[in-house]
């Protein structure tokens, strides 16, 4: 059967010789002059019926200017082929030309014609054409309902009147410019809710292209459109799991980290979201890991709500939250595994069982739920709920896999802030017993002390009272935080305690200090260990006597000082590296301190939310500001200067300067003879009649001997008595030799070598401290003691 004109002949149908290639010649007229095999099987024409012929008469209707061609075959079809020419050499009859023919053309009509069936019957991409009016003129069958048009509806409308939901002014606005441009524009987003899926928002990614003749007449515009929904949403969990990761867990504060929880799932994930924790998560205690109980109580960490004006949930944050034993929440807890409630039953036994929550649920028709349970190996911590609201889309099994993965994300930052929270109670428990609960009240000053515990452990104040009316006041940090850190400032403080006991001078505790902290470190078998060195200190004895204050510092310590007048001054402290490193000898500085000043003695963490010098402005302004009360003064301090949850400990301590009263001071030099014990007996005994001390007369009469004794006896002059009535007797000789007095235990026919022993034995306490020049030997009574 011969096949008509309009048919052409397919690939398929030419034999494997057919496809090799067919050849011929024509000279320069385009007469055939030789025909091979090849092209006999490919056209059906024989040599002889094709040689002397034009080659015209074998093309087809397609252009012969082009390397696509239709030849006509002997039966009347077409073939598709692709031509090629090549010029062969001269022969002596003339010039000719090589043409290869090879099979791979088809008629284009059929094509199009099958491709435009495609594209509007079978074709999963949704098109649409528009008129250079942007009317609606045609769409396909994939096309149909996708944006809410139908083959009954939309036709010659626009595409804000055809699809008014779906980014139908967006979707002009491009439609416009590609008819305007030409230029074709790609992946612009329409989205909407389709009437066959009404409950779900779709994504559609379009492209716009203009349709123009064949002589570049503007005929309209084609929009393809294609459903990527289920791609939009595997995008976006993809980019909600990635912000997980830098959004959850950004403190070690577990009501924050719940809070970021809950932000992030709604509303794109949820409309509604809560999340419960148990009791010891919130304060830092040992999770138990056994299984869940038919009843329990949480603790509402966060909750968020999409909706504007209406309350997250119905508890509290901080409430108490009972879980029915019969609802999904209380079996995830058990189980540890997630709940998924795709379609929420509203007359449910567990939704009557819980009053407030079940309320809630009713009436704001929650449709779907998840519940979710926060475990970190093996221990349950609480629970995440997430709601969707009808005629939202209803929770499916993505869903529940994604709030898996953020529960996971959540949980890990939980624990690790309860694990936080509860060496940061351990280091506040050990720090708080470490440190003194009440200051003593020496008369030298008024003191009062506020620190802000951060959890690290290092801070510490003091006010240490010293012999001879006179008081020292200590500041002290040790580096670094955590429970070592806090047991190295323990030892450090009862290391102050010792040598303060010893009343060496202020240069003198830190060099020994300085010691113990290169002695410390040196001992210490664990290279992690917290490490003292690096510590700053501040150790200030003040004499009332003299009001003058003598000091010395370790590093950066602090110092204010608040005259009478009213204004603040920092006094500049001898410079001295931190204790443990190398640097100069330590030195001490004198002041003298009118009556009434104050003293503020502060650590570092003090302005630790001022970078630069405007943090001593700050102080300068709130000390001068402070009221009378020294200890209100110093919760001043650092309620207006230390940050909230600061990330440094900070301690200050305020000491109001008293002089003693000269009435209660007598003093005097006395020659380098053994004559003058008399004297010094006798102006003891007069000073204590003045002061109504008759009770301290025969102890005190025995101590001045024996220390006047030993001074004329064994030191150098100049020689001076010294009685202070403060809130202890004090007995003080001083005279010019360094030689250190040495207590003795005399034998039986021994007849001295017992005064110091004597003393020892009549003041409660007895000692001595070096001068400049000379030294000190005082005893101390209790008043009203019985000799």
């Amino acid at each position: 059967m011969n096949r008509s004109a309009d048919d052409s002949r397919p690939l398929g149908g030419t034999s494997q010789a057919a496809q090799k290639r067919a050849s011929l010649l024509i000279d320069t007229a385009g007469t055939v002059v030789e025909w091979s095999a090849a092209a006999e099987e490919l056209l059906g024409y024989p040599a002889e019926l094709v040689v002397g012929r034009p080659l015209t008469q074998l093309l087809g209707d397609g252009p012969a200017a082009t390397d696509d061609v239709l030849v006509r075959h002997r039966d009347g079809g077409l073939v598709g082929c692709r031509i090629r020419l090549r010029r062969e050499e001269a022969r002596p009859e003339g010039a000719y030309v090589k043409v290869e023919l090879l099979p791979g053309r088809e008629d284009t009509s059929a094509v199009d014609r099958a491709l435009l069936d495609a594209l509007f019957n079978r074709s999963p991409i949704g098109l649409c054409l528009l008129d250079p009016e942007l009317r609606l003129t045609r769409f396909n069958t994939a096309a149909d309902g996708m944006q809410g048009i139908t083959a009954t509806h939309g036709l010659g409308l626009r595409p804000t009147e055809a699809w008014p939901t779906f980014s139908a002014k967006h979707a002009e606005q491009v439609l416009t410019t590609v008819l305007e441009t030409g230029e074709p524009v790609l992946g612009f987003e329409k989205t909407g809710r389709p009437p066959g899926d009404p409950d779900t928002e779709h994504v559609y990614s379009a492209a716009a292209f203009r349709l123009e003749d064949e002589d570049g007449r503007v005929l309209g515009v084609a929009d393809t459109i294609v459903d990527v929904t289920d791609h939009h949403r595997a995008q976006q969990r993809l980019a909600l799991t990635a912000e997980a990761g830098t959004r959850i867990g950004t403190t070690l504060d577990g009501l924050r980290t719940a809070t970021e929880l809950a932000e992030l799932a709604v509303p794109r994930l949820a409309d509604s979201v809560t999340v419960d924790l148990l009791e010891p998560v919130l304060t830092g205690q040992d999770m138990s890991p056994s299984p869940g109980q038919p009843a329990w109580s949480l603790r509402r960490a966060a909750s968020r709500c999409r909706s504007a004006g209406a309350e997250p949930s119905v508890y509290a944050p901080d409430d108490a939250d009972d879980v029915p034993g019969a609802a999904p929440a209380a079996q995830a807890l058990i189980d540890r595994r997630p709940r998924l409630v795709p379609e929420v039953d509203q007359d449910s036994a567990w939704v009557h069982g819980d009053p407030g929550r079940g309320r809630r649920t009713r009436d704001e028709k929650v449709r779907s739920l998840m519940v979710v349970p926060l475990v970190v190996r093996d221990s349950v911590l609480g629970l995440v709920t997430l709601y969707r609201w009808s005629p939202g889309r209803p929770f499916d099994e993505e869903d529940l896999a994604l709030a898996q993965d953020l529960a996971v994300r959540a949980a890990i930052a939980l624990d690790n802030a309860r694990l936080h929270l509860r060496e940061h109670n351990a280091v506040l428990t050990l720090q708080r017993g470490l440190l003194p609960r009440d200051l003593p009240a020496p008369g030298a000053v008024e003191a009062g002390h506020h620190m802000v515990l951060s959890g690290a452990g290092g801070d510490w104040t003091d006010v240490i009272a010293l012999p001879g009316a006179r008081v020292a006041l200590v500041v002290g940090r040790t580096p670094g935080r955590g429970m070592g850190t806090a047991a190295t400032m323990g030892r450090l403080r009862t290391a102050v305690h010792t040598l303060a006991a010893l009343d060496l001078a202020p240069d003198e505790v830190m060099a020994r200090l300085d010691d113990h902290v290169r002695q410390m470190d040196a001992e210490s078998a664990d290279p992690a260990a917290a490490s003292p060195v690096g510590t700053t200190c501040l150790y200030l004895v003040y004499d009332p006597v003299t009001c003058r204050c003598t000091l010395a510092a370790a590093g950066q310590a602090g110092l204010a000082v608040l005259r009478p007048d009213g204004t603040v001054a920092f006094p500049e402290l001898p410079a001295a590296e931190p204790l443990g490193r190398p640097g100069p000898p330590f030195a001490r500085a004198e002041r003298h301190l009118p009556q009434g000043s104050r003293l503020a003695l502060f650590t570092p963490g003090l302005l630790q939310a001022f970078a630069d010098d405007t943090g001593r402005a700050a102080l300068a302004r709130v000390l001068a500001a402070s009221s009378d009360s020294v200890q209100s003064a110093s919760l001043a301090l650092t309620e207006q200067l230390v940050p909230a949850d600061p990330p440094e400990d900070a301690a200050v301590l305020i000491a109001r300067t008293r002089s003693l009263d000269p009435s209660s001071v007598g003093e005097w030099e006395l020659p380098s003879d053994p004559a003058a014990v008399a004297t010094a007996r006798s102006l003891a005994t007069r000073q204590l009649d003045a002061w109504g001390l008759t009770e301290e007369l025969f102890a005190t009469e025995l101590i001045v001997s024996e220390l006047v004794t030993n001074a004329i006896r064994y030191a150098r002059p100049p020689v001076h008595l010294r009685l202070i009535n403060d809130r202890r007797l004090t007995c003080e000789v001083s005279d010019g030799s360094s030689s250190a007095p040495h207590l003795r235990h005399a034998g039986t026919t021994d007849e001295g070598g017992r005064g110091l022993l004597l003393v020892s034995q009549l003041a409660e306490r007895w000692g001595a401290r070096y001068e400049n020049v000379g030294k000190i030997i005082w005893a101390e009574q209790p008043l009203g003691a019985v000799a």
